[in-house]
């Protein structure tokens, strides 16, 4: 008996060796998460352009901005003129028309672009139309363009 038992003994070890582990499973999860939040930037560049409002000028480019919005559903770029569309010496006006990125603005210096997607390191063209005026009255003109950048 006692070799009997032996023998069930080894045949077991043998098989307990050959057979893989039975173990339970066990799964356990991490969680990943992220968040981006929205940035909107213009990097506006003033090319210092003196303006000729005798001869007038023609979508002369005044500045370039580089736009970056990470706005998956876009953004909106609107240029607007301290002195609603007008060049001012004074008491005296020269009115101009603005462009952005080939979109005209409105008689108050005005003009808005939309962005339908994110866009990262696009450059527009910012520029501005003066009809010529041969009865201009001398003095220093000027007026300030705003760049504003709006996420959707």
């Amino acid at each position: 008996m006692t070799r009997l038992l032996s023998a069930l003994l080894v045949g077991w070890l043998a098989l307990t060796a050959i057979a893989p582990a039975r173990a339970a499973s066990l799964n356990r999860t991490i969680a990943l998460k992220a968040s981006v939040a929205t940035a909107c930037t213009v990097a506006v560049t003033d090319l210092g352009v003196a303006l000729d409002v005798v001869a007038g000028e023609t979508a002369r480019q005044v500045g370039s901005v580089v736009e970056n919005c990470n706005d998956g559903k876009g953004y909106s770029i609107s240029v607007s003129s301290a002195n609603s569309g007008k060049l001012k010496s004074g008491k005296d006006t020269v009115s101009f028309t603005t462009l952005y990125d080939g979109t005209t603005g409105n008689a108050s210096g005005a003009v808005a672009v939309t962005r339908a997607k994110a866009t990262f390191a696009k450059t527009a063209a910012l520029a501005v139309t003066i009809p010529a005026n041969a009865k201009t009255i001398a003095g220093s003109y000027s007026d300030t363009l705003t760049v504003t950048i709006k996420a959707k």
